[in-house]
């Protein structure tokens, strides 16, 4: 069984673990309403994509 010969430092420990670290998911604003919403995902709030309305939304 393999066993380490010398304690782990914590620099190198914290180098390996420095691609760990939990990104920022990407947002927009939809150009029709103003929604906060996913790129390149159509809007849930109004239904447009591009500046085309895609879905017709029975909400309005």
């Amino acid at each position: 069984m393999a066993v380490p010969k010398k304690k782990t430092s914590q620099s190198r420990k914290n180098m390996r673990r420095s691609h760990d670290a939990l990104s920022v998911n990407a947002v927009s604003v939809c150009k029709n309403c103003g929604e906060v919403v996913k790129p390149h995902n159509v809007c849930k709030a109004c239904g447009s994509y591009n500046g085309k309305q895609i879905v017709e939304n029975s909400a309005k």
